[in-house]
Protein backbone atom coordinates (compact mmCIF):
# COMPACT_ATOMS: atom_id res chain seq x y z
CA UNK A 1 0.00 0.00 0.00
CA UNK A 2 2.85 2.53 0.77
CA UNK A 3 4.40 1.78 -2.54
CA UNK A 4 1.13 3.14 -4.55
CA UNK A 5 2.24 7.29 -3.39
CA UNK A 6 5.60 6.67 -5.25
CA UNK A 7 4.40 5.05 -7.90
CA UNK A 8 1.65 7.45 -8.74
CA UNK A 9 4.74 10.15 -8.35
CA UNK A 10 6.77 8.17 -10.70
CA UNK A 11 3.63 7.88 -13.10
CA UNK A 12 3.27 11.93 -13.11
CA UNK A 13 6.60 12.33 -13.46
CA UNK A 14 7.65 10.74 -16.60
CA UNK A 15 10.12 10.51 -19.02
CA UNK A 16 11.48 12.64 -20.83
CA UNK A 17 12.28 11.43 -25.17
CA UNK A 18 14.14 13.30 -27.69
CA UNK A 19 11.75 13.04 -30.53
CA UNK A 20 14.71 13.56 -33.15
CA UNK A 21 16.71 11.37 -31.51
CA UNK A 22 14.07 8.70 -32.36
CA UNK A 23 13.04 10.18 -35.80
CA UNK A 24 16.97 9.50 -36.90
CA UNK A 25 16.36 5.75 -35.64
CA UNK A 26 13.53 5.16 -37.39
CA UNK A 27 15.26 6.53 -40.81
CA UNK A 28 18.58 4.19 -39.92
CA UNK A 29 16.47 1.08 -38.91
CA UNK A 30 14.32 1.15 -42.15
CA UNK A 31 17.71 1.48 -43.94
CA UNK A 32 18.54 -1.54 -41.69
CA UNK A 33 15.73 -3.82 -42.35
CA UNK A 34 15.47 -3.02 -46.75
CA UNK A 35 19.42 -3.93 -46.67
CA UNK A 36 18.41 -7.63 -44.56
CA UNK A 37 15.30 -7.79 -46.93
CA UNK A 38 17.29 -7.59 -50.16
CA UNK A 39 19.55 -10.19 -48.74
CA UNK A 40 17.09 -12.51 -47.60
CA UNK A 41 15.44 -12.43 -50.51
CA UNK A 42 18.31 -13.28 -52.54
CA UNK A 43 19.07 -16.83 -50.41
CA UNK A 44 15.57 -17.71 -50.59
CA UNK A 45 15.76 -17.17 -54.51
CA UNK A 46 12.66 -15.16 -54.53
CA UNK A 47 10.63 -12.52 -52.88
CA UNK A 48 7.96 -13.28 -50.25
CA UNK A 49 6.20 -11.63 -47.02
CA UNK A 50 8.96 -11.97 -44.41
CA UNK A 51 6.70 -11.67 -41.58
CA UNK A 52 3.97 -14.15 -42.67
CA UNK A 53 4.99 -17.85 -40.78
CA UNK A 54 3.44 -19.48 -43.49
CA UNK A 55 5.27 -18.33 -46.33
CA UNK A 56 8.18 -18.16 -44.65
CA UNK A 57 7.56 -22.21 -43.60
CA UNK A 58 7.10 -22.67 -47.24
CA UNK A 59 10.74 -21.18 -47.90
CA UNK A 60 12.35 -22.83 -44.95
CA UNK A 61 10.90 -26.46 -45.54
CA UNK A 62 9.46 -27.02 -48.82
CA UNK A 63 11.76 -25.50 -51.16
CA UNK A 64 14.73 -24.96 -49.16
CA UNK A 65 14.55 -28.61 -47.56
CA UNK A 66 15.40 -27.31 -44.47
CA UNK A 67 14.44 -30.32 -41.20
CA UNK A 68 11.30 -28.64 -39.79
CA UNK A 69 10.60 -28.69 -36.01
CA UNK A 70 7.06 -28.78 -34.67
CA UNK A 71 3.74 -28.47 -36.63
CA UNK A 72 1.18 -25.70 -35.38
CA UNK A 73 -2.46 -26.11 -36.74
CA UNK A 74 -1.41 -23.37 -39.53
CA UNK A 75 1.55 -24.87 -40.67
CA UNK A 76 4.82 -25.37 -40.26
CA UNK A 77 6.43 -23.61 -36.59
CA UNK A 78 8.78 -20.67 -37.56
CA UNK A 79 9.02 -19.69 -33.92
CA UNK A 80 12.05 -18.20 -32.32
CA UNK A 81 13.73 -21.91 -30.75
CA UNK A 82 13.01 -23.28 -34.13
CA UNK A 83 14.76 -20.05 -36.38
CA UNK A 84 17.82 -20.66 -33.54
CA UNK A 85 18.04 -23.60 -34.02
CA UNK A 86 18.01 -24.06 -37.74
CA UNK A 87 20.06 -20.81 -37.99
CA UNK A 88 23.59 -23.71 -36.88
CA UNK A 89 22.90 -24.74 -40.07
CA UNK A 90 21.61 -22.06 -42.43
CA UNK A 91 21.93 -18.51 -43.48
CA UNK A 92 18.80 -17.69 -44.25
CA UNK A 93 17.30 -18.39 -40.56
CA UNK A 94 20.08 -16.18 -39.68
CA UNK A 95 19.41 -13.27 -41.53
CA UNK A 96 15.04 -14.17 -40.26
CA UNK A 97 16.30 -13.88 -36.88
CA UNK A 98 18.20 -10.39 -37.19
CA UNK A 99 15.28 -8.73 -39.49
CA UNK A 100 12.72 -9.86 -36.27
CA UNK A 101 14.80 -7.98 -33.93
CA UNK A 102 15.16 -4.38 -35.98
CA UNK A 103 11.82 -4.83 -37.09
CA UNK A 104 10.47 -5.27 -33.64
CA UNK A 105 12.75 -2.37 -32.31
CA UNK A 106 11.40 -0.71 -35.23
CA UNK A 107 7.76 -0.71 -34.63
CA UNK A 108 7.29 -1.72 -30.83
CA UNK A 109 9.77 1.28 -29.75
CA UNK A 110 11.75 3.86 -31.79
CA UNK A 111 7.90 3.98 -34.04
CA UNK A 112 5.58 3.52 -31.15
CA UNK A 113 7.55 5.45 -28.34
CA UNK A 114 6.61 9.53 -30.65
CA UNK A 115 3.06 8.82 -30.27
CA UNK A 116 2.62 7.85 -26.30
CA UNK A 117 4.25 11.61 -25.75
CA UNK A 118 1.71 13.29 -23.48
CA UNK A 119 1.29 16.78 -25.29
CA UNK A 120 0.67 18.87 -22.32
CA UNK A 121 4.02 17.57 -20.91
CA UNK A 122 6.14 16.61 -23.76
CA UNK A 123 6.84 13.10 -21.60
CA UNK A 124 5.88 9.76 -22.07
CA UNK A 125 4.14 8.57 -18.73
CA UNK A 126 4.22 4.52 -18.36
CA UNK A 127 1.68 2.57 -15.92
CA UNK A 128 3.47 0.70 -13.52
CA UNK A 129 1.48 -2.27 -12.73
CA UNK A 130 1.37 -4.00 -8.98
CA UNK A 131 -0.93 -6.45 -8.97
CA UNK A 132 -0.10 -8.55 -12.24
CA UNK A 133 2.81 -10.60 -12.10
CA UNK A 134 2.52 -13.25 -9.74
CA UNK A 135 6.22 -13.01 -8.27
CA UNK A 136 5.35 -9.71 -6.89
CA UNK A 137 7.09 -7.85 -9.59
CA UNK A 138 6.42 -4.83 -10.94
CA UNK A 139 5.49 -4.85 -14.65
CA UNK A 140 4.85 -1.51 -16.57
CA UNK A 141 2.23 -0.86 -19.86
CA UNK A 142 1.96 1.78 -22.50
CA UNK A 143 4.77 1.73 -23.09
CA UNK A 144 5.99 -1.42 -21.70
CA UNK A 145 9.53 0.08 -19.83
CA UNK A 146 10.58 -3.22 -18.73
CA UNK A 147 10.91 -4.81 -22.31
CA UNK A 148 13.25 -1.69 -23.03
CA UNK A 149 16.21 -3.19 -24.58
CA UNK A 150 19.48 -3.51 -22.45
CA UNK A 151 22.04 -5.56 -24.52
CA UNK A 152 24.11 -4.29 -27.49
CA UNK A 153 24.48 -1.50 -29.96
CA UNK A 154 20.89 -1.22 -30.42
CA UNK A 155 19.91 -1.23 -26.60
CA UNK A 156 22.19 1.32 -26.02
CA UNK A 157 20.97 3.30 -28.61
CA UNK A 158 17.41 3.73 -27.89
CA UNK A 159 18.43 4.36 -24.04
CA UNK A 160 20.06 7.26 -25.22
CA UNK A 161 16.59 8.52 -26.64
CA UNK A 162 15.42 8.56 -22.79
CA UNK A 163 17.35 12.01 -21.53
CA UNK A 164 17.14 14.57 -18.50
CA UNK A 165 15.56 17.94 -18.52
CA UNK A 166 17.70 21.46 -18.40
CA UNK A 167 19.84 21.66 -15.83
CA UNK A 168 19.37 17.91 -14.63
CA UNK A 169 20.94 14.35 -14.96
CA UNK A 170 19.66 11.43 -14.99
CA UNK A 171 20.75 8.82 -11.95
CA UNK A 172 20.70 5.16 -12.62
CA UNK A 173 21.14 2.96 -9.45
CA UNK A 174 20.89 -1.05 -10.47
CA UNK A 175 21.55 -3.63 -7.69
CA UNK A 176 24.08 -5.97 -8.17
CA UNK A 177 23.67 -9.61 -8.63
CA UNK A 178 20.04 -9.19 -6.39
CA UNK A 179 18.62 -12.57 -6.80
CA UNK A 180 22.16 -14.81 -6.58
CA UNK A 181 22.42 -12.74 -3.06
CA UNK A 182 19.14 -13.64 -2.18
CA UNK A 183 19.88 -17.06 -2.78
CA UNK A 184 22.84 -17.41 -1.22
CA UNK A 185 20.95 -15.39 2.11
CA UNK A 186 17.79 -18.14 1.47
CA UNK A 187 19.96 -21.10 1.59
CA UNK A 188 22.64 -20.30 3.94
CA UNK A 189 25.39 -21.35 1.66
CA UNK A 190 28.78 -21.19 2.88
CA UNK A 191 30.42 -21.16 -0.69
CA UNK A 192 28.36 -18.31 -1.55
CA UNK A 193 27.99 -16.36 1.55
CA UNK A 194 31.81 -16.31 1.26
CA UNK A 195 32.08 -15.29 -2.22
CA UNK A 196 29.56 -12.04 -1.63
CA UNK A 197 31.31 -11.14 1.30
CA UNK A 198 35.26 -11.00 0.07
CA UNK A 199 33.62 -9.24 -2.65
CA UNK A 200 34.86 -12.30 -5.11
CA UNK A 201 33.37 -12.29 -8.75
CA UNK A 202 30.44 -15.17 -8.69
CA UNK A 203 30.75 -16.56 -11.74
CA UNK A 204 34.34 -16.44 -12.25
CA UNK A 205 34.34 -18.62 -8.96
CA UNK A 206 31.37 -21.04 -10.20
CA UNK A 207 33.66 -21.27 -12.95
CA UNK A 208 36.68 -22.00 -11.33
CA UNK A 209 35.12 -24.36 -9.27
CA UNK A 210 33.29 -26.71 -12.64
CA UNK A 211 36.29 -26.36 -14.17
CA UNK A 212 38.82 -26.98 -11.19
CA UNK A 213 41.29 -24.82 -12.57
CA UNK A 214 42.61 -21.12 -10.97
CA UNK A 215 40.25 -18.13 -11.09
CA UNK A 216 43.32 -16.18 -13.30
CA UNK A 217 43.48 -18.86 -15.59
CA UNK A 218 39.58 -18.87 -16.44
CA UNK A 219 38.29 -17.49 -19.93
CA UNK A 220 35.46 -15.03 -20.74
CA UNK A 221 33.74 -18.00 -22.35
CA UNK A 222 33.99 -20.41 -18.86
CA UNK A 223 32.56 -16.86 -17.28
CA UNK A 224 29.75 -17.10 -19.59
CA UNK A 225 29.12 -20.80 -18.89
CA UNK A 226 28.99 -20.35 -15.38
CA UNK A 227 26.90 -18.37 -15.17
CA UNK A 228 24.46 -19.73 -17.25
CA UNK A 229 24.91 -22.16 -14.90
CA UNK A 230 24.44 -19.82 -11.65
CA UNK A 231 21.30 -17.94 -12.94
CA UNK A 232 19.74 -21.15 -14.36
CA UNK A 233 20.06 -22.88 -10.69
CA UNK A 234 17.63 -19.90 -9.29
CA UNK A 235 14.90 -21.19 -12.05
CA UNK A 236 15.22 -24.72 -11.49
CA UNK A 237 16.84 -25.80 -14.41
CA UNK A 238 16.91 -29.07 -16.13
CA UNK A 239 20.07 -31.28 -17.33
CA UNK A 240 17.88 -30.90 -20.49
CA UNK A 241 17.79 -26.83 -19.93
CA UNK A 242 21.33 -26.50 -19.31
CA UNK A 243 22.49 -28.58 -22.42
CA UNK A 244 19.90 -26.16 -24.67
CA UNK A 245 21.09 -23.13 -22.61
CA UNK A 246 25.16 -24.26 -23.35
CA UNK A 247 24.52 -26.15 -26.77
CA UNK A 248 26.28 -29.08 -25.26
CA UNK A 249 24.91 -32.74 -24.61
CA UNK A 250 22.18 -33.70 -21.79
CA UNK A 251 24.50 -36.03 -19.65
CA UNK A 252 27.15 -33.43 -19.62
CA UNK A 253 24.82 -30.48 -18.42
CA UNK A 254 23.52 -32.90 -15.66
CA UNK A 255 27.04 -33.93 -14.81
CA UNK A 256 27.61 -29.96 -14.33
CA UNK A 257 24.65 -29.35 -12.63
CA UNK A 258 25.71 -32.44 -9.95
CA UNK A 259 28.97 -30.69 -9.57
CA UNK A 260 27.48 -27.32 -8.59
CA UNK A 261 25.41 -28.95 -5.73
CA UNK A 262 28.36 -30.92 -4.53
CA UNK A 263 30.10 -27.43 -4.39
CA UNK A 264 27.38 -25.88 -2.85
CA UNK A 265 25.18 -28.33 -0.56
CA UNK A 266 23.61 -25.08 1.09
CA UNK A 267 21.73 -24.06 -2.25
CA UNK A 268 20.74 -28.09 -2.55
CA UNK A 269 19.08 -28.15 0.95
CA UNK A 270 17.40 -24.72 -0.21
CA UNK A 271 15.77 -26.40 -3.23
CA UNK A 272 14.79 -29.73 -1.88
CA UNK A 273 13.16 -27.91 1.54
CA UNK A 274 11.67 -25.71 -1.11
CA UNK A 275 10.38 -28.22 -2.69
CA UNK A 276 8.96 -30.07 0.25
CA UNK A 277 7.17 -27.32 2.01
CA UNK A 278 5.32 -26.46 -1.18
CA UNK A 279 4.44 -29.78 -2.02
CA UNK A 280 2.79 -30.28 1.96
CA UNK A 281 1.53 -26.35 1.81
CA UNK A 282 0.19 -25.77 -1.85
CA UNK A 283 2.50 -22.31 -1.62
CA UNK A 284 5.74 -21.21 -1.38
CA UNK A 285 6.23 -17.56 0.17
CA UNK A 286 9.31 -14.63 -0.24
CA UNK A 287 11.10 -13.53 2.83
CA UNK A 288 8.52 -10.94 3.80
CA UNK A 289 5.85 -13.43 3.54
CA UNK A 290 4.43 -12.51 -0.08
CA UNK A 291 2.59 -15.87 -0.36
CA UNK A 292 2.74 -17.62 -3.63
CA UNK A 293 0.06 -20.41 -4.33
CA UNK A 294 1.57 -23.42 -6.31
CA UNK A 295 -1.60 -26.04 -6.75
CA UNK A 296 -0.09 -27.89 -9.67
CA UNK A 297 2.91 -28.99 -7.24
CA UNK A 298 1.27 -32.42 -6.95
CA UNK A 299 0.13 -32.80 -10.59
CA UNK A 300 0.24 -36.42 -11.90
CA UNK A 301 0.99 -34.79 -15.34
CA UNK A 302 4.92 -34.40 -15.51
CA UNK A 303 5.17 -31.80 -17.69
CA UNK A 304 2.94 -29.14 -15.54
CA UNK A 305 4.46 -30.56 -11.92
CA UNK A 306 8.48 -29.87 -13.10
CA UNK A 307 6.95 -26.06 -14.42
CA UNK A 308 5.36 -25.87 -11.00
CA UNK A 309 8.06 -27.08 -9.39
CA UNK A 310 10.48 -24.78 -11.13
CA UNK A 311 8.34 -22.11 -10.20
CA UNK A 312 8.35 -22.77 -6.97
CA UNK A 313 12.29 -22.90 -6.70
CA UNK A 314 12.26 -19.44 -8.47
CA UNK A 315 9.72 -17.47 -6.97
CA UNK A 316 11.00 -17.24 -3.17
CA UNK A 317 14.14 -15.80 -4.37
CA UNK A 318 12.56 -13.42 -7.37
CA UNK A 319 9.94 -12.55 -5.29
CA UNK A 320 12.14 -11.88 -2.38
CA UNK A 321 14.16 -9.46 -5.02
CA UNK A 322 11.15 -7.47 -6.14
CA UNK A 323 9.89 -7.04 -1.92
CA UNK A 324 13.53 -5.69 -1.63
CA UNK A 325 13.37 -3.20 -4.00
CA UNK A 326 9.63 -1.67 -3.70
CA UNK A 327 10.66 -1.57 0.05
CA UNK A 328 14.13 0.90 -1.53
CA UNK A 329 11.72 2.97 -3.54
CA UNK A 330 9.61 3.68 -0.46
CA UNK A 331 12.32 4.39 1.58
CA UNK A 332 13.99 6.76 -0.94
CA UNK A 333 11.33 8.80 -1.78
CA UNK A 334 10.30 9.25 2.29
CA UNK A 335 14.16 10.44 2.15
CA UNK A 336 13.63 12.82 -0.74
CA UNK A 337 10.62 14.59 0.63
CA UNK A 338 12.67 14.38 4.01
CA UNK A 339 15.74 15.85 2.60
CA UNK A 340 12.97 18.53 0.34
CA UNK A 341 15.00 17.55 -2.66
CA UNK A 342 13.60 18.16 -6.05
CA UNK A 343 15.23 14.75 -7.39
CA UNK A 344 12.41 12.46 -8.76
CA UNK A 345 12.44 8.46 -9.17
CA UNK A 346 11.17 8.16 -13.22
CA UNK A 347 11.93 4.42 -13.59
CA UNK A 348 12.45 1.46 -12.13
CA UNK A 349 13.14 -1.70 -14.55
CA UNK A 350 13.50 -5.11 -12.52
CA UNK A 351 16.79 -4.22 -9.99
CA UNK A 352 17.53 -0.86 -11.66
CA UNK A 353 16.14 2.35 -10.65
CA UNK A 354 16.38 5.54 -12.80
CA UNK A 355 16.38 9.23 -11.28
CA UNK A 356 15.95 12.54 -12.52
CA UNK A 357 17.99 15.01 -10.90
CA UNK A 358 18.73 18.55 -10.59
CA UNK A 359 22.67 19.43 -11.22
CA UNK A 360 22.73 20.91 -7.74
CA UNK A 361 21.67 17.84 -6.01
CA UNK A 362 23.52 14.96 -7.32
CA UNK A 363 26.01 14.52 -4.82
CA UNK A 364 23.27 14.45 -2.10
CA UNK A 365 20.95 12.22 -4.10
CA UNK A 366 23.41 9.38 -5.26
CA UNK A 367 23.70 9.32 -1.42
CA UNK A 368 20.87 9.20 -0.26
CA UNK A 369 19.24 6.37 -3.20
CA UNK A 370 23.00 4.04 -2.40
CA UNK A 371 22.31 3.72 1.19
CA UNK A 372 18.25 3.26 0.32
CA UNK A 373 18.76 0.58 -1.96
CA UNK A 374 22.10 -0.93 0.14
CA UNK A 375 19.88 -1.04 3.34
CA UNK A 376 16.61 -1.71 1.92
CA UNK A 377 16.03 -4.81 4.08
CA UNK A 378 19.34 -6.53 6.21
CA UNK A 379 20.74 -10.33 4.34
CA UNK A 380 23.35 -12.40 5.31
CA UNK A 381 25.65 -10.82 2.79
CA UNK A 382 25.94 -7.13 1.82
CA UNK A 383 23.44 -5.26 -0.84
CA UNK A 384 25.65 -3.41 -3.70
CA UNK A 385 24.34 -1.19 -6.12
CA UNK A 386 26.45 0.14 -9.12
CA UNK A 387 25.26 3.73 -9.62
CA UNK A 388 25.90 6.21 -12.69
CA UNK A 389 24.70 9.56 -14.11
CA UNK A 390 24.83 11.13 -17.50
CA UNK A 391 22.80 13.26 -19.82
CA UNK A 392 20.71 10.07 -21.46
CA UNK A 393 20.04 6.76 -19.78
CA UNK A 394 22.78 4.85 -22.00
CA UNK A 395 25.46 7.54 -20.21
CA UNK A 396 23.90 7.35 -17.26
CA UNK A 397 23.68 3.14 -17.15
Amino acid sequence: MPLIYVLADMEEAGTKIDKDRLAELSKELGRELETLQTRIYAIAGETFNINSPRQLGKILFENLGLKPGKKTKTGYSTGMDVLEDLARTHELPREILNYRTFYKLKTTYVDALPKLINETTGRIHTSFNQTVTATGMLSSSEPNMQNIPIRGEWGTRIREVFIADKKCVLISADYSQVELRVLAHMSNDRGLIDAFKKDIDIHTRTASELFNIPAEEITPDMRRMAKTVNFGIIYGISPFGLSEALNIPPKEAGIIIEQYFEKHKGVKDYIDNTLSAARNNGFVTTLLGRKRPVPEINSSNPNIRQQTERMAINTPIQGTAADLIKIAMINIWNGLKKQRLKTRMILQVHDELLFEVPENEIEDAKKLIKCGMENAIKLSVPLKVDIGAGKNWAEAH
